[in-house]
């Protein structure tokens, strides 16, 4: 309405009927681009285009706004496709880098963790009664008779068991965690699914996916909203299923086959020169478990595989 406004203005009525409006195939082709790429372009450019200011300009300096922001227009949206395109492997995405060697440091459930419990012991444990009925008739010996000593390092009790990781690529899209302590190998896939159905493992099959921060990585500002110091958020997501029935803790807290493990690992590099993630973990077990168990686990960087030594499962 704004156009028919000025076409009537009695002003300047010789710059409107001497001058032709901007070229049809134009301004179609910019409606095309809008219609075409709404969802990518910025939307200072999007409202400059729908602007009824914008559309009395005619004549040659018209025809040279239109294609000035025909260019900016078409440009910005090539930034915005190429921006939206990911790498092609979990490797070259990783926004940190988990691999060397780590050992952990415990700095909290030292009754649980640094020696085995006694047996019913289950503080901080949401077993319901069938899962602390199981558990109390926890016999480690039985286990080692039964091939089933590794039952407290499957993937829901793995990373509570004091010792050292190290952790690899195995191919572009896999990344590999050995442990010492137990000897076992976790592999988390990602830019896959899970197979329907598969053999039971103590590892079970997990998939991985980079978790980027909602607000971006650097150095954070003073004030609320701010980033972390030296962290770029919770940066790895695992989900960890088709496992055989496990131990949460060595002195037979279960978990059942149906039990998932969520996994978020999050790197932080400290002033002084560490770096440090933490690993929170949720074990998620309708079997055995009133609510998700869950606990955090502190692991350090290593210069080199100083420590490392691997040691096969034990029941006790």
């Amino acid at each position: 309405m704004r156009w028919e406004a000025l076409r009537a203005a009695p002003r300047r009525p010789e710059r409107v009927s001497r001058t032709p409006s901007t070229p049809a195939g134009v301004r179609s082709f910019v409606h095309l681009q809008y219609q075409g790429y709404a969802k990518n372009a910025s939307p200072w450019l999007i409202s400059l285009h729908r602007s009824a200011v914008l559309r009395p300009l005619c004549g040659a300096t018209g025809r040279v706004v239109h294609f000035m922001l025909l260019f900016c227009f078409i440009s910005s949206v090539a930034f915005a496709q190429g921006r939206g395109q990911a790498p092609t492997t979990a490797r070259a995405a990783a926004p940190v880098d988990f691999t060397g060697y780590w050992v952990s440091v415990v700095t909290e459930d030292w009754r649980w963790r640094m020696v085995t419990p006694a047996r019913g012991d289950f503080a901080g444990v949401p077993l319901n009664v069938e899962g602390r009925k199981l558990g109390e008739a926890w016999d480690p010996a039985k286990d080692e008779a039964a091939g089933e000593q590794c039952k407290a390092h499957g993937a829901g009790g793995i990373m509570r068991i004091p010792g050292r990781l190290h952790i690899t690529w195995e191919d572009d899209n896999t990344l590999r965690i050995d442990t010492d302590q137990g000897m076992q190998t976790r592999l988390f896939h990602f830019n896959t699914k899970a197979p329907e159905t598969g053999e039971r493992t103590w590892q079970g099959y997990s998939l991985a996916n980079w978790e980027r921060p909602p607000r971006g990585t650097g150095t954070p500002a003073p004030g609320l909203g701010a980033v972390r110091t030296g962290t770029q958020g919770r940066s790895l997501e695992v989900v960890t299923n088709q496992l055989r029935p496990g131990y949460l803790r060595k002195n037979g807290a279960p978990y059942g086959a149906n039990a998932i493990v969520r996994e978020f690992y999050d790197l932080s590099k400290e002033r002084n020169g560490d770096t440090w993630f933490v690993v929170t973990t949720v074990v998620e077990d309708p079997t055995y478990l009133n609510e998700p168990f869950v606990t955090s686990t502190n692991f350090k960087k290593q210069a080199d595989a100083t420590g490392w030594n691997p040691v096969p499962c034990s029941a006790h």
